[in-house]
């Protein structure tokens, strides 16, 4: 492998969701040397963090039935039990809930926890507090997904937080996903709620560092075994 092949090699894929505005930051970047040159090297540092906020990494996800795995890049924020989302259907009674809170330095391209059938997709708009914050699961914009799998309904909630202004879904109700595929992302900065059928076993831990479509949240059934991984 040349030189070349082996430095692009080691730097990711950008989504196409952030053509518009890595275009836009190095417009005014151009501009602001124009300007006053010291102002177009901060444009430009601020053009380089805008190209890795939209990186879209391949991820290797483990493949098995019953594996659930985590839908964000980001810190394991809180492991409680609250009351789901109303529009998702999944019931009046308090669920497990994994909340996963990514920086403006994390990958946001979200990826599906599990493997299964999309049957609601639920948008809200809302208020733009702190993600980390309990009551932004109530009071923020957000974009919910009811998941149907053999084991019972899953929820996905992506929350937008005090800088996030744009939830990005690329799939549609009736569609089928499978574990770690893509499913949207939330512009500069927010959180994913997933909230999971009684008797799940939850194999994370508050403060721990979550990779999208690799790390293992919880498992339906920890008698299944074997593992086999799909890189996507």
């Amino acid at each position: 492998m040349s030189i070349s092949n082996s430095i692009r090699a080691q730097i990711p894929p950008i989504h196409p969701e952030g053509y518009p505005f890595i275009g836009g930051f190095a417009l005014v970047s151009l501009i602001l040397f124009w300007i006053f040159t010291p102002l177009g090297w901060i444009g430009t540092l601020l053009t380089v963090w805008c190209a890795l906020f939209f990186r879209d990494p391949i991820r290797v996800t483990p493949q098995r039935e019953g594996l659930v795995v985590a839908p964000a890049d980001g810190r394991i924020s809180m492991i409680t039990r609250a009351l789901p989302p109303a529009e998702l259907g999944l019931g009046d009674r308090p669920l497990l809930r994994v909340s996963i809170f990514m920086s403006v330095f994390n990958v946001h391209v979200n990826r599906s926890p599990v493997a299964g059938r999309i049957e609601k997709i639920s948008y809200r708009p809302g208020a733009f507090i702190n993600a980390e914050l309990d009551k932004a699961s109530e009071d923020n914009e957000r974009n919910s997904l009811a998941i149907s799998t053999p084991h019972g309904k899953i929820g996905v909630v992506q929350i937008a937080g005090l800088v996030a202004r744009r939830i990005v879904s690329f799939v549609r109700e009736g569609q089928t996903v499978g574990a770690g595929e893509r499913f949207g992302l939330i512009r500069f900065g927010s959180r994913l709620d997933v909230y999971l059928p009684d008797g799940t076993e939850v194999l994370v831990s508050e403060g721990q560092t979550a990779i999208a479509g690799e790390t293992i949240l919880a498992d339906f059934d920890v008698a299944t075994p074997g593992l086999t991984f799909r890189s996507q």
